[in-house]
Parts: structure tokens; C-alpha cells; sequence
């Protein structure tokens, strides 16, 4: 099976970056909040299989073992991923879109994305889906809000960089093949892998931690989560955004844009030289 090169795949996505910088604000804003559900539905049907675990090793196994597919339908179906996009930053060093058009496009798919995942917690938290196992997992879902919400700023910035290294590996890599099989292979492995070492990841976040939040703010689940022993003094939209939101999304963009900047040093092809 023929794969792209690291260098034909800088170029693809150089080109492919283009059309993202020129789309209209409209359909970057529909296809990001279709990846932000997306992403969310990996934390859902992940959160859904790990939560009656004990050991912490299995949980994280488990939910490395599901959560790709939230990455795979985001690549497969063609949407914007925050994340992922980082990548342009390949383009805009080669002069093929300018920094205001990159700028514009993280904007409106962060803002894509932060409303598909949020949309997505409210179904999950108010119409059913956390009844499983008798509220069981409508209490996982707040203690990992709140223990994400209870991170360290610091903790969270560099978790998000090294999630956020691995996200857009393994958005390279799925690009290194010319089937269904081998782009879901190039995402599953590295996407596993920033699950099981705990990294932050800003749009699963945008996800579980309004999920826990809106878990909290139901009657039907809130006794069980005040008996649970969770900080409930962090489920709150404050900290979701100072204390996770802005330093994992500020680690994701350094550890995306160094994926962008060794791959365009090392595997870029300046256009300019391009015959």
C-alpha cells in the first residue's frame, strides 16, 4: 500500500490549509460544531464504558481504547478541529494564507467547537444518558470535571502541549494514507495514548467538564454527587474557563504549532522553490 511521504503531507496540508483560510465563516462554524459533538460523543461512549471501573489503569485503558473514534469521525467527515488546525500554521509560514486568515479560522472553530460539545453535555446531563448504572455515571462525570477543574494551571498548560503533540501526530499520520483503513490506523495509536497518559485536550474538556457541571445542576443527580465526596465548589463555568479552559487551550496551540514548525522546517517545501 502506497503512503504519502512526511513531505507530501506538509504539502497536502499547506494546500488543504488554503481552503480552510478562505471557507465561509458559516460553514467553518458548521463543521465545527459537528467536531466539537464529535469529540464530545468519544468522551461520552469512553466515560460510558470506564465508569463503573475501579482500578484507575483500567478506566484509562478503556477510555484510550474508545475515545478515538471521536477523531476519526472529525477526520472522516471532513469537520474543523481547534486542534488539529493548529496545523496551518504551516501554510501561513510558507505565505500561502495570511496570519489575520489563520487567526480567523481558530477563532470561529473554537467557537464552533466550544458550542457542539456544550450542546452535546446539555442532551447527556438533562435527557437520560447519564442514568446508566442508576446515576453512576452521572457521578464519574462530575468527579472528572471536578478533577479538571482542580488542576494546577501550570499542570494543565503543559498536559495540553503534549496532548496536544500527539493530536496533531496523529492528524499527520492519518494524512500518510490513501484509505479508510490506514487514516484510522494513523489516528487510533497516538490518540490512545494521550488518554492513557492523562493529557488535556481544550475540546473533550468542552465536553466533560459542562457535562459534570449540568450533572451537578439536575436534581436527579445532585444528592448522589454531594454523597460521592466530590469538590463540588469546582463545578462551576468559572473554573471550567480560567482553570481549564485557557491554559489547556494555550498548551494545545504550543504543542501543535511545534508539530506545524518541525514538520515545515524539516519537511516543507518552500513555494516559491516549487518548479
Amino acid at each position: 500500500m502506497s503512503i504519502f511521504t512526511p513531505t507530501e503531507i506538509t504539502d497536502n496540508y499547506m494546500k488543504a490549509s488554503v481552503g480552510k483560510a478562505a471557507s465561509p465563516a458559516w460553514r467553518l462554524f458548521v463543521l465545527a460544531v459537528a467536531a466539537g459533538l464529535f469529540i464530545g460523543l468519544g468522551g461520552v461512549t469512553s466515560s460510558t464504558a470506564a465508569h463503573a471501573l475501579d482500578n484507575a489503569g483500567m478506566v484509562r485503558l478503556v477510555s484510550g481504547l474508545i475515545f478515538p473514534v471521536g477523531l476519526m469521525m472529525v477526520i472522516l467527515m471532513g469537520t474543523e478541529l481547534f486542534t488539529g488546525n493548529a496545523l496551518m500554521i504551516t501554510a501561513a509560514l510558507d505565505g500561502r494564507i495570511t496570519w489575520e486568515r489563520l487567526f480567523r479560522n481558530w477563532a470561529i472553530v473554537f467557537a464552533g467547537n466550544l458550542v457542539g460539545a456544550v450542546l452535546l453535555a446539555a442532551c447527556m446531563a438533562f435527557f437520560g444518558q447519564l442514568n446508566i448504572g442508576g446515576g453512576d455515571l452521572a457521578v464519574y462525570t462530575a468527579k472528572v470535571a471536578a478533577a479538571k477543574n482542580g488542576l494546577p494551571w501550570m499542570n494543565a498548560f503543559v498536559l495540553g502541549i503534549f496532548c496536544n503533540l500527539m493530536v496533531c501526530i496523529a492528524v499527520y499520520q492519518a494524512n500518510t494514507a490513501q484509505d479508510t483503513a490506514g487514516r484510522i490506523l494513523g489516528i487510533f495509536f497516538p490518540i490512545m495514548g494521550f488518554v492513557l497518559a492523562g493529557f488535556e485536550h481544550c475540546v473533550a474538556d468542552m465536553y466533560y467538564v459542562p457535562a459534570g457541571i449540568f450533572a451537578y445542576m439536575n436534581p436527579a443527580y445532585t444528592g448522589m454527587i454531594d454523597a460521592a465526596g466530590i469538590n463540588v465548589a469546582l463545578l462551576n463555568f468559572g473554573d471550567f474557563i480560567f482553570a481549564n479552559l485557557i491554559p489547556v487551550t494555550l498548551g494545545n496551540i504550543v504543542g501543535g504549532v511545534a508539530v506545524g514548525l518541525v514538520m515545515y522546517a524539516c519537511h516543507g517545501t518552500k513555494r516559491d522553490s516549487r518548479k
